[in-house]
C-alpha cells in the first residue's frame, strides 16, 4: 500500500500528514523544535499515541529511539562519517536487523531485511518539495515501515540544516 507522507512548518512546531493513497488521513507527526533532545509524537486521528521519536543528543552515530506503548521498539543509526555512502542501521526490540539504503539526499531509499525490500520511500512523483511516498510491501510492519520513514527524512532534513548553518 501507498502512503503520502506531506510536511508543514510553522513557526516552532514542525508537523507532517501521513495519509492514505486515496488522501484519507491516518497519522499526524508532530515536532518539537529548539529543544536540546529532538521529539516527535507520531498520533492517529482520535488524537492516541502511536509513537514516540527521540534523537538522541551528543552521540558519535546520529542515533534514534522509537518507542510504541512506552516500550522501546528500533534503534535506528548512522555513522557520522562514512566513506561510501550514506546508510542507516535499524534494530528492531524483536532481533531483526534492517538496513536502509539508497541515494538518501533525493529521498529515494529502500527498507530491507535480509535482501528483501519492506518498503521503498520516494519524491519522485511529486512535484510539492516537502512530500514523499512510502511504498509497504509487507503489510505486516506497515506502521513501523511509516515511522522509519519520517525518521530518516528528518534526519537527513537536519544535516542539510547543519550543513547550511556551517557554511
Amino acid at each position: 500500500m501507498r502512503y503520502l507522507v506531506r510536511d508543514r512548518v510553522l513557526a516552532f512546531h514542525e508537523e507532517a500528514w501521513i495519509e492514505t493513497e486515496h488522501r484519507e488521513k491516518i497519522y499526524k507527526v508532530n515536532r518539537k523544535l529548539l529543544r536540546l533532545r529532538t521529539t516527535f509524537t507520531i498520533v492517529d486521528t482520535h488524537g492516541h499515541q502511536v509513537a514516540s521519536i527521540v534523537k538522541k543528543a551528543f552521540t558519535l552515530h546520529h542515533t534514534i529511539l522509537v518507542k510504541r506503548d512506552g516500550w522501546p521498539e528500533a534503534r535506528i543509526s548512522k555513522r557520522a562519517f562514512t566513506l561510501f555512502g550514506d546508510r542507516f542501521k535499524v534494530t528492531l526490540n524483536d532481533g531483526r536487523r534492517l538496513r536502509i539504503t539508497g541515494n538518501l539526499w533525493d529521498r529515494e531509499f529502500d527498507i530491507q531485511h535480509e535482501g528483501t525490500t519492506l518498503a521503498h520511500v520516494s519524491r519522485r512523483w511529486f512535484t510539492m518539495r516537502d512530500a514523499y511516498a512510502v511504498d509497504v510491501l509487507d503489510p505486516e510492519d506497515e506502521t513501523l515501515m511509516i515511522i522509519l520513514a519520517v525518521c530518516v527524512d528528518h534526519t537527513l532534513q537536519d544535516r542539510k540544516r547543519e550543513q547550511l548553518a556551517n557554511r
